[in-house]
């Protein structure tokens, strides 16, 4: 049996939220007036009650445009260089360091499903990222790996956009190459969580134009989730609705030579098992 998939959308100019199939949309913003919106289901524990509330009821949606799933992520922290391959990218020498690389994304750097990611008149080096995302259902302060799991309340996927030439401004931070408006997506949609399976040893990859280009397994990563939450929570209060995105493989397109950045026209893909797959386009900022 699929797992249940529930997404931020907007149709007829109204903004609702609701559980996915596959011929549409069935709303459920309106059986819960108490949670306007995924982030509220989110902090309130919810998604247990959506889950049984979409049982047997028929779609009530079927032109919508995909929303972020969370719009207003408390924390949205992101870990850098976390598969073998990327460690390599960088062709420094240097075995992988014993603490993960973080930085921090604004919620106005992503759009969602289906939208395309914006490439700005200041840069041509617009490039993807392929990761999963996982959303903090329950509060704490050093969790330990046995008990990270606990805290995740949903999974999600990530096209982590960079402005490559942007993360060379300065000599210490990558920000500025990392939150430029609408340059990543984040959906199409919430899967609960409930299993470590769901990310233990899950393949991760990335299309540009139906071409593979990214491909690897959560197992190999250099800073397992659990590792993530562990630390991440030793120095900043994990909340509910917090975000983290969990590091890409190997394959960006800075990496080629020549490098492959996204031009407008470009689709890209980014899957994994059992979460599903992100789409999005690329335009000119007009």
């Amino acid at each position: 049996m699929s797992r249940p998939k529930f997404a931020s959308f907007q149709s007829q100019g109204e903004a609702l939220y609701g559980a996915v199939t596959d011929d549409g949309m069935i709303a459920l913003s309106g059986d819960f007036p108490q949670w306007p919106t995924l982030q509220d289901v989110i902090i309130a524990g919810g998604l247990p009650a959506l889950t049984k509330a979409c049982e047997n009821r028929a779609v009530s949606h079927t032109d919508v445009t995909y929303d972020i799933p969370l719009a207003r992520p408390g924390k949205i922290i992101c870990v850098g260089v976390n598969f073998p391959d990327r460690n390599a990218e960088y062709k420094d020498g240097q075995d992988a360091p014993p603490n993960m690389s973080l930085f921090i994304r604004f919620p106005s750097s992503f759009t969602g499903h289906n939208q395309p990611l914006i490439r700005p008149p200041e840069s041509d080096k617009l490039d993807y990222e392929g990761e999963i995302a996982i959303v903090i259902g329950k509060a704490g302060r050093r969790i330990t790996q046995a008990n990270a799991y606990d805290h995740i309340a949903a999974l999600s996927l990530c096209n982590e956009g960079t402005i490559r030439d942007w993360v060379r401004h300065a000599k210490f931070n990558v920000t500025q190459g990392k939150n430029w408006d609408n340059s990543g997506a984040i959906g199409p949609w919430l899967v609960p969580f409930s299993d470590a399976s769901q990310l233990d040893d899950v393949r991760l990859c990335t299309r540009v134009n139906g071409e593979l280009r990214q491909e690897d397994r959560t197992s190999r990563m250099l800073f397992p989730i659990r590792r993530q939450i562990e630390y991440i929570s030793t120095f900043t209060t994990l909340l509910p609705g917090d975000i983290i995105v969990t590091g890409t493989p190997t394959g960006a397109g800075a990496r080629f030579d020549p490098p492959r950045f996204l031009v407008p026209g470009d689709v890209i893909e980014v899957e994994a098992d059992g979460i599903g797959t992100l789409v999005n386009t690329v335009e000119d900022e007009a």
